[in-house]
C-alpha cells in the first residue's frame, strides 16, 4: 500500500514524495497494542504501591489489560503472516540487524509478558475474571510450587519490554529527528 505525503524541503521547492506504508489492518494493530501497553505496564508498577482495598481492582484492570493484549498480538502475528510487509528502507547492515532483533524481541516479550503473567496468576489460585464479566479457563489451576517463579519471568520481562520499548523509541527518534526520513511514516 503507497500513500503519497507532501513533504516539501523547503517552502519555494515542494516535492511529493511516496512512502510504502504498512496494511492498515497492521498499522491499527501497532497502535493498540503500543496504547495497551502504555496503560498496562505503568498499571501493574503502581499495583505494589495501591491501598490493600483497591489493589485488587488494580490487578483486576492490569490482568484483563494483559489477556488483550496477548490476543491482539496473536492477531498482529497472524496477520504478519498473511498480508506482506512493505520493502525493506536502505539503510546499514547493522541498522537492519538491530530492527529486525530488536522487533523480534518486542513480538517475543509481549507474547511472553502476559501469558507469563497469566499463568502466574492462575498458579497463585487467582484465576482471571477477564474485566469482571468473564471467567478464563485456567490451564494450571492454583500450582504454590511454580507460581513464584512465573510472576519472576513476567517481572523480568516488564523490565525487558521497557528497555526494548525505548530501543525502539530510541530509534524512532534517530529516523524521524536525525536522519528526517520516512520511515515513521510507513507506520502511522
Amino acid at each position: 500500500m503507497s500513500d503519497t505525503l507532501q513533504n516539501p524541503p523547503s517552502k519555494a521547492t515542494p516535492m511529493l514524495i511516496t512512502v510504502e506504508r504498512y496494511h492498515g489492518a497492521a498499522r491499527i494493530l501497532h497502535w493498540i497494542v503500543a496504547a495497551l501497553v502504555l496503560a498496562t505496564w505503568p498499571l501493574g508498577l503502581m499495583i505494589g504501591f495501591a491501598k490493600k482495598e483497591v489493589s485488587l481492582n488494580f490487578y483486576l484492570v492490569h490482568e484483563s489489560l494483559g489477556f488483550l493484549i496477548l490476543w491482539v498480538m496473536l492477531v498482529r502475528i497472524g496477520t504478519k503472516l498473511f498480508v506482506a510487509a512493505p520493502a525493506a528502507e536502505e539503510a546499514p547492515a547493522i541498522e537492519r540487524f538491530a530492527a529486525a532483533a530488536v522487533h523480534g524481541l518486542l513480538y517475543l516479550f509481549l507474547i511472553i509478558m502476559p501469558v507469563s503473567g497469566f499463568l502466574a496468576t492462575n498458579a497463585h489460585g487467582f484465576p482471571l475474571v477477564w474485566f469482571g464479566l468473564l471467567p478464563v479457563w485456567s490451564p494450571i489451576g492454583k500450582t504454590p510450587d511454580i507460581a513464584w517463579t512465573l510472576s519472576a519471568i513476567h517481572g523480568y520481562s516488564a523490565w525487558i519490554l521497557l528497555g526494548l520499548f525505548a530501543l525502539h523509541i530510541g530509534a524512532v527518534v534517530m529516523h524521524h529527528v536525525i536522519k528526517r526520513d520516512q520511515t515513521l511514516y510507513r507506520i502511522i
